[in-house]
């Protein structure tokens, strides 16, 4: 089973990866140029010392702006971007939304909660995982979805990814916001969850499993 890094963590581990990578190539590209690191220091307006300890990550952070001068005096140039590679931290009204839908279970069913999908390294997972019988039930819980098709992409993906996996269950809050977007949606998101609302709850109020992937708002 995969072991679910925290997101705090993960950037902890990335931003280390980064001052690595950055100080070897501020080293490589000074040495190059035949540099000296007192040089570069005082053309990038910091200490010798600070430059010896950014070119051997040995320092827990650097200002961005420090590392863009730093690479500029070597005839480099700093550039970032992020990239979606994983949800969010959840809010107290996601929490509420999954206890909401948890009410409308049957107590029979056993939950797991935030499952990671079964990929060495994948940092994906599931909001929750039922357990109906011997098969397992995908949970994703949306509070305000803003575009129907990257949720369908996401969910898509997950199940993909996750053989494991029987069917999904899409939770959304009942809020008119989510109304309108059913309502304008309603046929793009039934072709990947088409079981009823209804009908979904029906069966996993009984603890019966249901028979295919559906949405719900609750």
């Amino acid at each position: 089973m995969a072991t679910k890094e925290r997101p705090a963590d993960a950037g902890s581990r990335r931003s280390r990866q980064i001052l690595t990578d950055l100080g070897r190539e501020l080293h490589q590209a000074r040495v190059e140029h035949g540099l000296s690191q007192a040089q570069v220091a005082t053309a990038a307006r910091i200490s010798r010392s600070q430059v010896s300890r950014i070119e051997r990550a040995s320092v827990p952070y650097v200002p961005v702006v420090v590392l863009a001068r730093l690479l500029a005096v070597v005839g480099l140039e700093l550039s970032a971007r992020a990239y979606p590679v994983g949800p969010p931290i959840r809010d107290a009204a996601h929490r509420a939304l999954i206890e909401r839908f948890r009410a409308r279970v049957s107590t029979g069913v056993a939950w797991r909660f935030e499952v990671p999908l079964p990929i060495p390294g994948d940092r994906r997972a599931w909001d929750a995982v039922l357990l109906v019988g011997t098969a397992q039930i995908g949970v994703e819980a949306e509070t305000r979805p803003r575009d129907v098709q990257a949720l369908q992409r996401r969910v898509a993906q997950k199940r993909r990814d996750d053989p494991g996996i029987a069917a999904v269950v899409l939770v959304l809050a009942d809020t008119r916001h989510n109304r309108e977007l059913v309502r304008d949606y309603g046929d793009a998101l039934r072709a990947d969850f088409p079981v009823t609302g209804a009908a979904m709850l029906e069966a996993l109020g009984v603890g019966r499993q249901p028979e295919g992937s559906g949405f719900v708002l609750v």
